[in-house]
């Protein structure tokens, strides 16, 4: 009797919950049993992610790569700043990839990456990532996930409407959001107005092996170019820039730079520049600045200081910059996958601003201007506009595509992502974020041919959203499934750094050419040592080269006798793993710079410098094998004015 009570009792609490849940759907209300967004998300073991997502890492300075839909981090990618897991920025390989005009610079605050594209499809050969505090355009070759390439961007300021590519790469564009005297020179601040310029330069990308260089910089007026993006489909050719403090103030911007009812959206022809510059137009004026470049074989990076760089003013380019009027302080600008829509808005407004290409070139045509702004045309606003989002929400920021129709805009102050219809302009759906959301990125969303699955809302504030580290928390992402036509949030993951802004690419597109191992026959390391009967240690003066090799689980050589406080040493370190995903660590007592992470076939260098002698030891950091304990070694540290010859073991001696 008992028995056959509790199995009413249970039949009857299924039937309710079920009910309920019938009820709660009915409302458009799911309940918790039809609650899918754990399904969703869950990536089962062994499984892959659909879509790699490049997060960039704010003042990390570095990129930090994610699975959609887990949210799984996978790697952290050092970019801009050191990086003791690796040794990027510490190991003599990689240090020129810091330097700068202003001297090594180990730091940065990375915000804007952006994925090369092929006829306006993401391609997954690089990723972009300006560096925003000492201005810097860094590319990430996708079949390593490492820095290959960093150039300095001179005559700029805050590198902030970066890095973002045009349909066919053919540049990757840094504009300058501080404006600055040009060329720099001892000049009172308040003489800002009329003496400051805007940089804005465009940086010509290989097709071939991605390699950088500038193209030229336009000298524009003294504004703050806040962000960028390309024209695509019908407006290629065409790149625009927001701007604010159109005031020129230099004091209180926060009151100063937002008493013009309008900023504007800069409209360039880069493609008239182009062809002006290719027929000899510019000037070449004096320039400091470091390209950095990576090279895969040699292992190693080289810097090399330039010393010009090509400058136009826009004046002598007619008709290749206009002037958008925009309701005031605007952040982003938005292109719609069919290169119609510019979607520019004001941070202080509760409207989106959507302006037409097409009635753009119709009014240049048309000489519908509304004056000038320094020789520049500014186009009549009524005669640009496609219209209007009307109370769309608070404080709109970036919007991004999902290729159906729709356009998605993050609302800063109301904290929300809003999805809307780009023909009917009306308001299809809101959902709100936690808290305070920056950008939005659905992948591809910046492309011609978006992949309309997922959005990823990213947040500047946590509070209450993850268990408590004191007083800072990591930021807030959150994804969204945009597949229907109400958007449907499915998870919270924390993101390191400040994100800014991310990139979203199909996993399949890049996946499969993913470098696994580098070859020891194709190292081209000039302290390589290929076989292992080349280890050795050699002393040049007071330096001495310790020529080292690794394989599971031992160093050769392990024991090193003859080193002089006072030496210089060279750990020059060979893996000669060529097993996927066996690297091996190096770490040295002592050492004041970092350990090293070497990859199968790779060969790095770290510098120890010992002060005192004794018997110092070094060993592996990366866990490699049930011996992992057993892979160390020891050198002999002996008196400066010692006469102890150089020896050492290759472990069967």
């Amino acid at each position: 009797m008992k028995t056959s009570l509790n199995i009413s009792i249970l039949l009857l609490l299924i039937t309710g919950l079920f009910s309920c849940n019938t009820k709660d759907s009915k409302d458009g209300n799911k309940g918790a049993l039809a609650s899918n967004a754990a399904e969703k998300v869950y990536v089962a073991p062994g499984e892959h992610d659909e879509f790699y997502a490049f997060v960039s890492g704010g003042y990390s300075g570095n990129l930090t790569v994610y699975g959609l839909p887990s949210g799984r981090m996978f790697k952290e990618i050092p970019v801009f700043s050191q990086f003791p897991t690796s040794g990027y920025g510490y190991s003599e390989e990689t240090k020129p990839m810091l330097n700068t005009s202003h001297g090594f610079i180990p730091w940065d605050d990375a915000h804007h990456p952006d994925i090369s594209q092929t006829s306006g499809k993401l391609d997954g050969r690089w990723v972009f990532i300006n560096g925003n505090n000492t201005p810097r355009i860094a590319k990430i070759d996708l079949k390593t996930f490492e820095t290959t390439e960093i150039i300095e961007v001179p005559n700029s300021a805050g590198n902030h409407s970066s890095s973002f590519v045009t349909e066919n790469t053919e540049y990757v564009v840094a504009g300058t959001r501080f404006s600055v005297p040009v060329p720099q020179q001892d000049i009172a601040i308040n003489e800002y107005k009329g003496k400051f310029k805007g940089a804005l330069s465009f940086i010509s990308v290989d097709p071939e092996d991605g390699k950088m260089s500038i193209k030229f910089q336009l000298m524009m007026p003294g504004f703050n170019y806040d962000l960028s993006h390309p024209g695509r489909g019908k407006s290629h050719g065409w790149f625009f820039f927001t701007t604010y403090n159109t005031e020129e103030a230099n004091s209180l911007l926060e009151v100063n730079a937002s008493q013009n009812d309008k900023d504007f959206i800069a409209a360039v022809n880069w493609k008239k520049i182009e062809e002006y510059v290719n027929n000899g137009g510019g000037k070449m004026m004096p320039a400091n600045y470091a390209h950095n470049v990576y090279d895969d074989f040699t292992h190693t990076a080289t810097s090399t200081m330039m010393k010009e760089v090509l400058v136009v003013d826009p004046l002598e380019v007619p008709g290749a910059v206009f002037l958008l009027p925009t309701p005031k302080s605007p952040h982003g600008v938005d292109i719609d996958p069919s290169g119609e829509y510019i979607i520019g808005n004001g941070k202080l407004s509760a409207d989106l601003t959507i302006h037409s290409f097409t009635k753009m070139i119709k009014a240049i045509e048309n000489k519908k201007f509304d004056g000038d702004a320094y020789g520049i045309p500014i186009l009549k606003f009524e005669e640009i506009l496609r219209g209007t989002v009307k109370q769309a929400g608070l404080g709109p920021l970036h919007t991004e595509f999902d290729g159906k129709g729709n356009g998605y805009t993050t609302f800063f102050i109301s904290s929300e992502l809003v999805k809307w219809d780009l023909e009917t302009l009306e308001v299809i759906d809101r959902k709100p974020n936690y808290y305070s959301v920056g950008h939005v990125m659905i992948p591809g969303g910046n492309s011609a041919h978006p992949f309309g699955k997922y959005a990823v809302s990213m947040n500047k504030i946590t509070k209450d959203r993850y268990l408590p580290t004191g007083p800072e928390l990591e930021h807030s992402a959150q994804l969204f499934d945009i597949t229907g036509e109400k958007m449907e949030l499915l998870l919270d993951f924390p993101t390191h750094g400040e994100p800014h802004y991310a990139a979203g690419i199909p996993a399949s597109i890049i996946k499969e050419n993913s470098q696994k191992i580098y070859k020891l026959a194709e190292n081209k390391h000039e302290y390589a040592t290929i076989a292992n009967g080349d280890a050795r240690v050699e002393r040049k003066g007071n330096e001495v080269h310790i020529y080292m090799t690794m394989i599971r689980s031992h160093f050769t050589p392990d024991n090193i006798e003859g080193v002089k406080v006072g030496d210089k040493v060279y750990f020059h370190i060979t893996n000669h793993e060529q097993d996927f995903d066996v690297p091996h660590g190096f770490a040295m007592i002592g050492a004041n710079n970092s350990g090293l992470l070497i990859m199968p076939g790779q060969t790095k260098t770290t510098v120890w410098e010992p002060k005192e002698v004794g018997v110092w030891p070094f060993y592996c950091t990366d866990f490699c094998s049930a011996l992992h304990q057993e892979m160390q070694g020891y050198v002999r540290v002996s008196p400066k004015s010692s006469n102890l010859e150089l020896s050492w073991s290759l472990g069967d001696d």
